[in-house]
């Protein structure tokens, strides 16, 4: 027998005998990609998995009590659990609720089954892709419990896109803006970073009814993790993102915390739709004198530092019709390189990195929608995660990256349509160095990528001379 209570709005209290205890700490284990490369693991003080269930305390978080469920059908043992499932509200309700929020626009019909869904489930995980509306999403559950909501987003940029986007739907309420050099007041509505609410007392965690994760896939952070853990109090979890690492664990240790996951709508589909912009990718490879094989940092010093790929890059820029956006990956290294040579030759050109300060980032973001013939020259830490600007029209990777979540935020950024841009072309640079290189692999992770996703593409050689 297993019987399972709900300790708090974080935890449930699992009991049952010592085996089946060892046997659910092993069915919620998992190991961590690329674990072996971690000195913890080499030094043999951790054995690379990551276990979900305690033995010692009986806990599991409460977001994953329908795989206990499963767990215990699938072997066999008897379940008993006080988790009861509360009335569902009906789809002609909620109809009716939005209608009277006057609302600029009606939701889509992916947006209303998730919103219904969450209601219903009271936490969940929506993966959906950049553009598909999660902040409108967000917004709506907020105007339905109309209690006291706490929205956890990975930049200051993204507070300030956040408050924008609730004042365009219609929102009147002064919302608090938690980060630096913002005074915190009482309001119903909080948008704060993640790395500005960790430097609050665990006290206020709690003053909260509603919490939100937006782009969700960051909260695997343990400072992340340990905020939603302090939240013992909070019933209502909500967590929103475009993109998961492709890890069970991942998926799991977010689910716990929030819920589980439903995937609303894919990129793919959207573009059927017509709601995103048509994505077409070129794969531009570039073919190096030959090389001797190198460790992956003395690979990616390099590239970043080779001029003739450097001078490429620039002239392909300065080539591309609309606004760019180039994202490289090492500031000192890269970014401070590339942008002199580009300002000899690119009229509108923004730099941003993590040193930009939120409301210059703002503005930027403001003056590129205004503008046909603008580049940004950003970090990837900066621009790849939930910075919207409709009039994209080219996205370049300067870096080579293998990352599932950085790939496919990075390509978001540009997917949002106007009234005068319906495409987007992505030039994905790859190098091969005529012997087994670490770059060259990252490209055939990110094909494996887009024919998941199923994204065109096409596949180019240049030699560097």
């Amino acid at each position: 027998m297993v019987v399972s209570a709900k300790l708090d709005e974080v935890y449930l209290q699992v009991s049952c005998e010592p085996s089946i205890a060892k046997e659910l700490h092993q069915f919620f284990s998992f190991n961590v990609p690329n674990a072996k490369f971690m000195p913890s693991y080499k030094n043999k003080w951790w054995d690379g998995k990551i276990y979900l269930f305690s033995i010692k305390t009986g806990k599991l978080y409460l977001g994953l009590h329908k795989y206990l469920e499963l767990f215990c059908e699938e072997r066999g043992y008897a379940y008993k659990t006080d988790i009861r499932k509360s009335k569902e509200t009906t789809k002609e309700v909620l109809e009716k609720h939005i209608s009277s929020l006057n609302v600029p626009f009606s939701p889509r019909d992916y947006q209303f089954d998730s919103v219904l869904d969450c209601i219903n489930s009271e936490r969940k995980l929506l993966v959906s892709p950049t553009a598909s509306g999660k902040s409108f999403i967000i917004y709506l559950l907020h105007r339905w419990y109309q209690k006291k909501s706490l929205i956890i987003v990975p930049t200051t940029s993204l507070v300030e896109q956040m408050t924008k986007d609730f004042a365009d739907y219609g929102f009147k309420e002064k919302i608090c803006k938690v980060y630096s050099g913002q005074d915190i007041f009482e309001s119903n509505v909080t948008i704060t970073t993640w790395q500005s609410l960790s430097r609050l007392p665990k006290e206020y965690y709690n003053t909260f009814d509603v919490v939100f994760g937006d782009e969700a896939h960051l909260f695997k952070a343990n400072v992340l993790k340990g905020i939603l853990e302090k939240m013992k109090n909070v019933k209502y979890r909500f967590g929103t993102t475009g993109t998961l690492d492709g890890s069970e664990v991942h998926k799991l240790q977010l689910e716990g915390l929030f819920g589980e996951a439903k995937k609303v709508i894919s990129t793919d589909e959207l573009m059927q739709k017509g709601t995103v912009a048509k994505l077409e990718i070129d794969c531009l490879i570039l073919k190096h004198p030959k090389q001797k094989k190198m460790k992956y940092q003395d690979e990616m010093d390099y590239i970043v530092s080779n001029q003739k790929r450097n001078e490429f890059l620039c002239n392909l820029v300065f080539s591309l019709k609309g606004n760019t956006l180039v994202l490289f990956q090492y500031v000192e290294k890269h970014g401070q390189v590339l942008y002199p040579m580009l300002d000899k030759r690119v009229k509108n050109l923004h730099y941003v990195y993590g040193g930009t300060d939120a409301v210059d980032r703002e503005e930027v973001r403001e003056k590129v929608e205004k503008s046909n013939n603008s580049v940004i020259l950003a970090s990837y830490g900066v621009f790849s995660t939930g910075v919207n600007i409709k009039k994209i029209n080219n996205i370049v990777f300067a870096s080579p990256t293998k990352s599932r979540i950085r790939n496919l935020q990075s390509i978001g950024r540009g997917l949002r349509v106007s009234d005068d841009k319906k495409d987007l072309k992505l030039f994905d640079i790859a190098d091969d160095l005529q012997c087994e290189n670490y770059t060259l692999n990252h490209l055939k992770e990110r094909i494996n990528i887009y024919n998941e996703e199923k994204f065109v593409y096409n596949m180019h050689t240049i030699n560097l001379k």
